[in-house]
């Protein structure tokens, strides 16, 4: 059984940065590529980032693409977003994913994500 603790989070202004970091344990058997989605206030689960086994091939959805940066480290399974220029909308309960590939997680989530945290709260005013 693979577990997937977030940290991380919390309240920030328009503009500012916060950084999530999510670590796996278990057994993560070939699931190696790791992800986080997000979902805010009434709003459906939105797919924010994901990085390959190696780190070498990130995704980013359309709407935190040139603000968010996912990076991994392969030997603590542990994997970071460091969110910058935040908005309002940004604000949402974010969950780390684990999966077999980078692509598979942002294109077929619902077959290919073995595992979810139990997700952590990002709040930005304006």
């Amino acid at each position: 059984q693979v577990q997937l603790t977030e940290s991380g989070g919390g309240l920030a202004q328009a503009g500012g940065s916060l950084t999530l970091s999510c670590t796996a344990s278990g057994r993560t058997y070939d699931s190696v590529a790791m992800g986080w989605f997000r979902q805010g206030p009434g709003a459906e689960r939105e797919f924010v980032a994901a990085i390959s086994e190696s780190g070498s091939i990130t995704y980013y959805g359309d709407s935190v693409t040139g603000r968010f940066t996912i990076s991994k480290d392969s030997a603590e399974n542990t994997v970071t977003l460091h969110m910058n220029s935040l908005k309002p909308e940004d604000t949402a309960v974010y969950y780390c994913v684990l999966g077999s590939s980078a692509f598979r997680i942002q294109h077929d989530h619902r077959n290919d994500v073995k595992a979810w945290g139990k997700g952590t709260q990002v709040t930005v005013s304006s």
